[in-house]
């Protein structure tokens, strides 16, 4: 089965995403609400998918990308977000996320994304 860590600051959206993860036979980790604890979950658990929302209060996304990065260079990091700005886009970039997927996101784009990695 495949492994995942869902991160995102509204609990609401993990709720609904990890009921998503289920319907797809991946088996959510962990669940946390910034980058500092999608770094700590990723350390603990080392799952197969990161899926990491960028804007979060106190530690974003770019803190645990660069993080998660620096402990896995091959780690398969999902960046969920509705963040469009270029700066945004530059950023990303220079961390490299294997995937990016934008808010509001289409399922089957997520569906195919999961199958595409754990292949």
């Amino acid at each position: 089965m495949v492994s995942a860590i869902v991160i995102d600051d509204d609990k609401d959206t993990v709720d609904v995403f990890v009921d998503y993860l289920n319907l797809l036979n991946v088996d959510v980790w962990g669940v946390g609400y910034n980058g500092k604890a999608a770094v700590e979950l990723f350390e603990l658990h080392r799952p197969n998918l990161v899926f990491l929302d960028l804007m979060m209060p106190e530690y974003d996304g770019f803190y645990a990308l660069e993080r998660i990065r620096n402990i896995d260079a091959a780690a398969k990091v999902i960046v969920v977000t509705a963040d469009l700005r270029s700066d945004t886009e530059e950023m990303l970039r220079r961390l490299n996320p294997t995937e990016v997927i934008y808010k509001p996101y289409n399922p089957e784009q997520l569906k195919s994304i999961i199958k595409k990695l754990t292949k």
